[in-house]
């Protein structure tokens, strides 16, 4: 993917990209995910998602809250989506997804 959202295209190039990431909302500069994970499972998939982020070039928020993990891929103000915030929720789902199998 090499294309970057702009403040006037990035809704529809963004509802692209999240139809094909299950659970994922769009919260204004900011890609959200919640998961029901146990604290092991929560560890786990913290370290896959630090090692994706150093890949990626990205800073996740990942936050635990009554048992369920939250994480976030935030742009700064006014600043744009790019492939990168769409590849590490991808590799987050990916993550996930194994922790459930």
């Amino acid at each position: 993917m090499g294309a970057v959202w702009r403040r006037g295209r990035r809704r529809d190039y963004l509802s692209d990209a999240l139809s094909q990431l299950t659970g994922w909302v769009h919260e204004g500069d900011c890609l959200k995910r919640t998961l029901p994970l146990d604290d092991t499972q929560h560890a786990v998939l913290t370290e896959r998602i630090s090692v994706a982020a150093d890949t990626f070039g990205v800073r996740p928020h990942i936050r635990r809250l009554d048992g369920r993990t939250q994480i976030q891929l935030c742009v700064d103000d006014g600043g744009m989506f790019t492939d990168a915030e769409i590849g590490m929720a991808a590799r987050v789902e990916a993550a996930y997804q194994s922790l459930r199998d």
